[in-house]
């Protein structure tokens, strides 16, 4: 798995369909249409995000290996 930045993940969740609910910070807050989910990314600057945090939210948006 490629660690990316978490503009990055921004990005790609925003392709997938997840549309920016509101910013808290530095915590940017995703929600989408039709699921009862929020996806909460940390924004630090242009830091990767850790493999932990990157695979749970990859896995909570319903993102593979292959869309990064």
């Amino acid at each position: 798995m490629k660690v990316i930045s978490g503009k990055r993940m921004c990005a790609i969740v925003e392709r997938h369909g997840w549309s920016l609910a509101r910013i808290a910070g530095s915590h940017h807050i995703y929600v989408k249409p039709g699921i009862n989910i929020r996806l909460t990314i940390p924004v630090h600057s242009n830091s990767d995000l850790k493999r932990g945090l990157q695979r749970a939210i990859m896995k909570a948006a319903g993102i593979e290996d292959k869309d990064l």
